[in-house]
């Protein structure tokens, strides 16, 4: 899926203690961030469209043509 970024205006003081605290626990602002938008998003998007949203993003991750498996691909995937 295509990303965007999204900004927020937050207290100076409150974001260098975040840089703090998350630093001790070997984190970055960002990745928090990420992890409340995430859960944000499993919390207010219902499951079946979260389903066709990742089902619709699925294709783009495998583009380009595939090519088929040769003989020796196969029998090694067989094992």
């Amino acid at each position: 899926m295509r990303k965007i970024t999204v900004s927020v205006q937050v207290d100076a003081e409150k974001l260098r203690a975040i840089q703090f605290y998350a630093g001790r626990k070997n984190s970055a602002v960002e990745t928090e961030l990420e992890d409340c938008v995430n859960k944000t998003y499993e919390k207010c998007v219902h499951a079946q469209t979260r389903e066709y949203i990742e089902s619709i993003a699925a294709p783009a991750r495998h583009s380009g043509p595939r090519r088929p498996a040769s003989a020796a691909e196969e029998a090694e995937n067989e094992r």
